[in-house]
């Protein structure tokens, strides 16, 4: 099924050139803009949509102060300033817990939680302090490379956001993995608003005191950009909109990303925009930069492209959509991140050549909801430039390609021309198995090039269900790219799912019998559950699959509904294999370090020589405290 682009009226390039003309003759005041990137995302290298939009906004005489507040707010968790602050809450947490007792017996929880909090001493403090600035001196440093500091460094973070949760319960921040949870459903407007006004879970209201407030004083920006790609980062996001329209109501606060695309149906309807003036969707470039010319001349934002917006009549949509022309924008600009903080030793930069997914057809994904238009792609050649522009201005030599899925032809291409170029680089990027790629040349081109790491679209390893997928694909070519992929020396992340509806649980551990018998070539793997997101072709028709979602009308931000099938594995049923799974795989597929832009540099530097220096060993001796 082909991805339905068809989303409101689209507006030509002439009419956006002529707003443009129009902004330059109405002499629309420059503007400062303050770019936000929220918690909680793994702080390994900056995310793409900041830099994109502040090359945009550059290039038309904009000020734009980029904050990756999600990789500050790491740093100065594992910092001493922030552990001190936990120590000083510690007496407020037994306070509140006291006062709770003589109301009502505390749960078991609570009263475990007040033994910990006991434990949480000015020594204990003072040794996790040592242990945090450690941890983060081995991320950045040469010491990354040896398996058993880096293995400590990552168990070090964990146990610290551990203890910061005491503070801040019943909430638990947890990093990594990335699973901090308020105890407020992120998919209840009601919940997501309490969590913002709760003054005892909500670390970010500590996180904006802290690293938000004073940027904004300092700066004084006219508009304010919230970058939301991942739902949970609405509980930080919304704090973070919030408080800046309570302290600095005259900031035009805007939020843009995939999850606001994805939530673009109730929005406008949400009590959440009380905390906003408008949402971006689909792609961003030029509808916010008209956003800030408007707002700078003052001019009513009705003619504006992908918008949402709140004015004293209320909450309009735009009629009018716009795809942005790739071969007319410029390489994203990082200047003024701090790329130096980032949990990396060697600078790691996201790059997109691409817009939307060239196959389209996947029966349970939703990837294309963000887009107006078909897929697109750069030239090669000026792809090419803006990779050597990259890689000589912020003297990096590894690189993300963060498309949707790299192209067949532009993988080729792209390989080709790299070892042409002499680029020297060293690349990761995500990819389908494609018939079209089964010829070694290509495979020895992508090794010359720099590719060291491929993540791949697996999904199942029965034919009846790839079929059902629409992934045009067999298991007799997966199974060559595995062995090509492998043969030389380029390491293959298989990705897959249980319970695609109609898959029997015989298909479902045929895709586990199919890798296990594949194992030789076959690296690492994720396996998860099918989702029902309400935007893919099987939500969207539902009787075609058998399937009966279930929508609770209060959970109004929901991404993913319950559902019930006609006929193969249960919500349940697929959740039991999973955990069968886990249980019972090859161990080899377990890895110490699980980050992908670890497990990237890894390669990068080592090769496939250090795969069993990655694996988990259970009978391994657990890494010591490391040397500083």
């Amino acid at each position: 099924m082909r991805i339905e682009y068809s989303k409101g009226q689209r507006a030509s390039t002439e009419l956006i050139q002529l707003h443009r003309r129009s902004s330059a003759v109405a002499g629309g005041r420059k503007m400062k803009v303050l770019l936000i990137f929220p918690p909680d995302w793994y702080p390994s290298e900056p995310y793409l949509s900041l830099p994109t939009l502040t090359a945009v906004l550059r290039a038309a005489g904009h000020t734009v102060i980029q904050k990756d507040v999600n990789l500050e707010m790491y740093d100065w968790y594992f910092s001493e300033d922030f552990l001190k602050r936990v120590l000083r809450k510690v007496p407020q947490q037994l306070d509140r817990l006291r006062k709770l007792a003589k109301k009502r017996e505390l749960e078991e929880w609570e009263a475990d939680l007040q033994l910990a909090l006991c434990d949480l001493t000015r020594q204990r403090i003072a040794e996790l302090t040592d242990k945090a600035e450690r941890a983060k001196r081995i991320v950045r440093g040469e010491d990354f490379y040896d398996i058993d500091k880096l293995e400590w460094a990552i168990n070090t973070f964990r146990e610290i956001t551990a203890a910061i949760s005491l503070v801040y319960a019943p909430a638990r921040i947890c990093m990594p993995p990335m699973e901090t949870d308020l105890s407020y459903k992120v998919f209840m407007s009601s919940e997501v608003m309490d969590a913002v006004r709760d003054t005892q879970v909500n670390v970010y209201r500590d996180v904006f005191d802290h690293l938000v407030k004073p940027t904004i004083e300092a700066e004084r920006p006219d508009v304010v950009g919230v970058s939301i790609v991942l739902q949970q980062q609405l509980f930080s996001s919304m704090t973070f909109c919030a408080l800046i329209k309570e302290q600095f109501p005259q900031i035009h606060v805007t939020i843009g990303g995939n999850t606001v695309t994805r939530l673009r149906d109730v929005l406008p309807g949400s009590p959440l925009f009380a905390f906003f003036d408008s949402a971006v969707i689909y792609e961003g470039e030029t509808a916010f930069l008209q956003l800030i010319e408007a707002v700078g001349a003052g001019r009513d934002l009705g003619g504006i492209p992908n918008l949402i917006y709140r004015d004293a009549a209320g909450v309009h949509t735009s009629p009018l959509t716009y795809a942005e022309d790739m071969g007319s924008l410029p390489p994203p600009d990082f200047d003024g991140l701090p790329l130096e903080k980032y949990f990396v030793p060697d600078r790691i930069l996201p790059y997109l050549a691409t817009r939307g997914c060239y196959w389209g057809r996947c029966e349970f994904c939703d990837h294309g909801e963000g887009y107006t238009a078909g897929y697109r792609t750069k030239k090669i050649e000026q792809i090419i430039e803006d990779i050597r522009f990259l890689k000589t201005k912020y003297h990096t030599r590894h690189f993300h390609f963060t498309d949707e899925s790299y192209p067949p032809a532009l993988f080729r291409k792209l390989a080709r021309r790299l070892v042409e170029t002499k680029m020297d680089i060293l690349w990761t990027t995500h990819m389908r198995f494609e018939k079209s790629l089964l010829d070694e040349a290509v495979w020895r081109d992508a090794r010359d090039s720099g590719c060291r790491y491929l993540h791949f679209g697996y999904e199942s390893g029965s034919e009846r269900v790839l079929k059902l997928m629409d992934k045009a694909t067999t298991t007799d070519v997966i199974k060559r790219h595995l062995e090509l992929s492998a043969g030389v020396g380029i390491w293959n992340h298989v990705m897959g799912f249980f319970g695609f509806p109609g898959e029997t649980r015989e298909e479902a551990w045929q895709s586990v019998r199919f890798l296990e018998d594949n194992r030789a070539h076959v690296h690492s793997l994720g396996f998860g559950t099918f989702d029902l997101s309400k935007h893919t072709p099987v939500a969207k028709h539902p009787e075609k699959w058998g399937v009966t979602p279930y929508k609770n009308p209060d959970w109004d931000l929901a991404l993913d509904y319950y559902y019930t099938v006609r006929e193969g594995l249960s919500v349940e049923e697929a959740e039991r294999v999973f955990e069968e799974f886990e249980r019972n795989h090859y161990p080899g597929w377990d890895l110490r370090i699980f980050i992908r832009e670890y497990v990237f540099l890894y390669i990068a530097r080592f090769g496939l020589s250090k795969l069993q220096d990655l694996q988990f060993n259970p009978d391994r001796i657990p890494a010591g405290t490391a040397s500083s």
